[in-house]
């Protein structure tokens, strides 16, 4: 589910994670897909965790996927409505805009999404997530808009890394690197795990 050609030069990414240990299979996923401005990341986490979770995260990024384009509220709607009857998942969207250098934003659950700016000394951005559980509750949501500077950092992580994982920007690096090193340190290791890091490179 992470369709490589046409993923705009502009987004460096990187990404780490991990099943939780026992596991064949982890229920958190990360989607990159390409969009004629830019590029789609979302970070899903099927819930509980083994078979059941990542079946129900292969849904729907197969949906985000096949409709990236899509408006969120119409977007969640139709992973909603492919997830019903599955565990159900929570999610985290983030559209970047590298034409216009903007990210539009929003999530259904506790999927952590944060924008470090490091040219205005680390200042940060958290997204505005809304509750429910896709496949059994969705949400009205209200996507945020905000302004994207080159050097700008989307960190993304799953409920299985810990809420101190901001430490480990303060090391630099490539986006891999730093996914990297959130993961090592940070994780859990009581449930999968997974982080993703995008770079905006102007």
């Amino acid at each position: 589910m992470d369709p490589l050609d046409g993923w705009p030069e502009a987004l460096e990414r990187g990404i780490a994670g991990a099943a939780l240990e026992g596991e064949d299979r982890s229920g958190d996923l990360a989607v990159f897909a390409p969009t004629g401005r830019g590029g789609l990341v979302c970070l899903i986490d099927g819930l509980g965790h083994g078979g059941p979770a990542a079946d129900a995260s292969a849904l729907a990024a197969e949906v985000i996927c096949d409709h990236a384009e899509a408006p969120p509220q119409e977007l969640l709607d139709r992973c909603h409505t492919v997830l019903k009857g599955s565990r159900g998942a929570v999610m985290t969207l983030a559209w970047l805009d590298v034409t216009d250098a903007k990210l539009v934003w929003t999530g259904v659950g506790n999927v952590d999404a944060r924008l470090w700016h490091p040219s205005e000394g680390g200042r940060h951005d958290v997204a505005l997530v809304f509750g429910g559980v896709v496949g059994h509750q969705v949400p009205r949501v209200r996507p945020s808009t905000l302004a994207l500077t080159p050097g700008d950092l989307l960190v993304m992580v799953t409920d299985g890394v810990d809420a101190g994982f901001a430490a480990a920007l303060d090391g630099g690096g490539t986006a891999q690197a730093i996914a990297e090193r959130i993961f090592d340190d940070h994780a859990k290791g009581s449930d999968d795990a997974l982080c993703v890091v995008v770079r905006f490179r102007g």
